[in-house]
């Protein structure tokens, strides 16, 4: 059927989960649209970082996937216009036992290519990190940096005027039943339907990922401004990080370290904090995070929390002025037991959810998984 509401794949959402599913539709050939309820993107995928991150990620499918998806954005970033603004990331082990969580890492396949510098190369190469006292520095050449508020709507109108996509803004879905799909104009139908709705877990397929036990993470972020001049090497991410991230929480070292920073960071390890430092391309930091779990996160950021994010920066970084200029949060579906989670309510149709905060990491790499065998 030949049809201006007839397509061959309907990708439900906008964010870079649902954007991923259809680049990789249409790369293959695809009719594809996709539906958004809201008049652009305003979700989790443009209150992140931007941080495409591969070293760290959970050993498995979430680092195999975050590999791909980095070589996918090396690719896509400059046809859609998407600056990389900087690349690498440097992990400061401030700790004797994070330097030991490091040298485990490096032991691992997901350390290659990566390098532990000691104290005086670590200068060499990025002067801004404060380094008094610091054991070690991780480097790793693999992460890329965008700039999430600007790169998702110019990744949408690339996928519409490059690769034929139907972008659907401002239009809620209110029932999958594949082919057809109802929304609040009107009705769709479409061979294949992929359900990427992120935070709304009490929407579509609710009775599907009620077993899963999700919750809901709110972050704070921060946008600071220092002093002129002021240039990163690349993200930058600490201590903390070391018992955040699964490719150094579940390494054996990472135990005492845990034990350590819950007798010396109690209150940042209570609010999720760890720190990433990211910069734009205007020299401002884009500063993070904390991650706090509720079913229904309220709407208040508590100004503790982000004094806390801001002391783990200047302990990090050598700032002599750090002008906070925005704060926002962020929320992401988070599950227990899962990085990412692809249901299949019928042959016809998937539910994809990233649930954990690593969705422009892996998206393009997840959406691969999905269409392997569909």
């Amino acid at each position: 059927m030949n049809s201006p509401n007839t397509f061959d794949l309907i990708v439900v959402g906008a964010g870079i989960v649902g954007l991923a599913h259809a680049y990789t539709a249409a790369k293959r050939g695809l009719k594809v649209c996709v539906v958004e309820r809201d008049a652009a993107c305003v979700g989790a995928s443009i209150r992140n970082f931007g941080f495409i991150t591969v070293t760290g990620q959970g050993a498995g499918d979430t680092w195999r996937r975050a590999r791909r998806a980095r070589e996918v954005w090396g690719e896509v970033a400059p046809q859609a216009g998407i600056e990389a603004l900087h690349h690498g990331l440097y992990l400061t082990a401030f700790r004797p036992r994070a330097l030991e969580v490091l040298e485990e890492f490096m032991g691992t396949e997901m350390g290659e290519a990566c390098e532990l510098l000691d104290v005086q190369e670590a200068a060499r190469r990025a002067p801004v990190l404060q380094l008094d006292g610091v054991q070690g520095v991780l480097y790793s050449p693999h992460e890329m940096r965008v700039e999430s508020r600007t790169a998702i709507g110019l990744l949408a109108q690339w996928l519409a005027q490059a690769h034929g996509v139907a972008f659907r803004f401002g239009e809620a879905v209110l029932e999958v039943a594949t082919p057809r799909v109802r929304t609040a104009r009107g009705l769709l139908h479409a061979e294949r339907v992929v359900v990427c709705t992120n935070t709304d877990i009490n929407g579509l397929f609710a009775e599907r990922l009620a077993p899963h036990q999700l919750r809901l993470c709110q972050l704070h972020m921060l946008r600071v401004m220092p002093e002129p001049g002021f240039k990163l090497p690349g993200s930058v991410m600490a201590d903390l990080s070391l018992v955040r991230y699964h490719g150094y929480s579940k390494l054996p070292a990472a135990a005492a370290l845990l034990e350590q920073l819950k007798q010396e960071e109690a209150e940042s390890l209570d609010n999720g904090i760890h720190l990433i430092v990211v910069q734009s391309a205007d020299g401002s930091l884009v500063v993070g995070d904390s991650h706090h779990y509720s079913a229904a996160p309220e709407p208040f950021a508590d100004q503790r929390v982000d004094d806390l994010i801001l002391r783990h920066l200047h302990q990090t970084l050598q700032l002599r002025t750090a002008q906070v200029t925005e704060r926002w949060v962020g929320i992401y579906p988070s599950s227990a037991s899962t990085d990412c989670l692809i249901d299949q309510p019928d042959d016809a149709t998937r539910l994809v959810l990233v649930t954990s905060g690593t969705g422009a990491s892996t998206a393009f790499g997840i959406a691969e998984d999905t269409f392997g065998d569909w």
